[in-house]
């Protein structure tokens, strides 16, 4: 099996080369990733700066741009023969709810779908480094499965695991995505020169959370597998604005 390795922790993130260790014991994997931290940027394409790609010391390579560009230039240019499956992670915090829009380490893994490519995130719920291993194994044994059962050309998997030993992990939920509360304002605050500068607040608390969300497997001590479906369409709306165009004339 040959899988292409991404993040959006960037390149020298331990997430990456955790799951990288515990990948390449029974794959071949390629490891293109961000050359810095882009938490949070979502699909969002480098259009108006070349990309660069830089092989490191320990083989892994660098591109200076977001998730979504080190996915797709590795597709596109770096890898002959292509891979057999996309994955990315282990990211250092969840990738919960309505987190998964803003994600780099999900759309890294849209990417790939997009790109034609089974497609995997992951993500470690929990802001030390302390369990990495926990999620890295996880992931490992869901993905030697796909051998056995593919996944749905629509899809791509979003797995998140507690921050906990591996031995304290009560097991694996499939899970949908819950939901949050509106998220904090953002701050005003000033630089040194008395310039307004702005920060984002923090997440908004869980709304919708109860049994068979992610955040519930997550609270409860299992790892979430969530899969989630490219196709943004919102179809029950379909017949009312159909109906609501019936007149509609230019």
């Amino acid at each position: 099996m040959r899988i292409l390795l991404s993040n959006d922790d960037g390149v020298h993130a331990p997430g990456i080369k955790v799951l990288y260790q515990e990948l390449s014991k029974f794959a071949d994997v390629t490891v293109v990733a961000p050359d810095r931290n882009c938490s949070g940027a979502s699909n969002s394409l480098t259009l108006m700066n070349p990309l660069r790609a830089e092989k490191l010391d320990n083989g892994f390579i660098s591109v200076n741009g977001t998730p979504t560009d080190s996915v797709h230039l590795a597709i596109s240019q770096l890898m002959d023969p292509l891979p057999d499956l996309v994955v990315a992670g282990i990211n250092r915090g969840a990738n919960l709810g309505d987190d998964t829009l803003y994600s780099g380490t999900v759309a890294a893994a849209t990417e790939g779908r997009h790109m034609g490519m089974p497609a995997v995130a992951v993500s470690l719920a929990g802001k030390d480094e302390s369990y990495y291993q926990t999620a890295a194994i996880v992931a490992a044994k869901f993905i030697q499965r796909l051998k056995l059962h593919p996944l749905p050309s629509d899809q791509i998997i979003n797995i998140n695991v507690p921050n906990i030993t591996l031995e304290a992990l009560k097991g694996v939920k499939v899970t949908r995505l819950g939901h949050r509360h509106k998220a904090e304002t953002m701050r005003s605050t000033q630089d040194p020169w008395k310039r307004d500068i702005y920060w984002y607040g923090s997440l908004g608390a869980e709304l919708d959370a109860g049994e068979g969300t992610d955040f519930h497997a997550i609270s409860e001590g299992y790892a979430s597998i969530t899969p989630l479906t490219i196709d943004m369409t919102a179809y029950k709306s379909m017949a009312t604005i159909t109906e609501w165009i019936s007149d509609f004339t230019i």
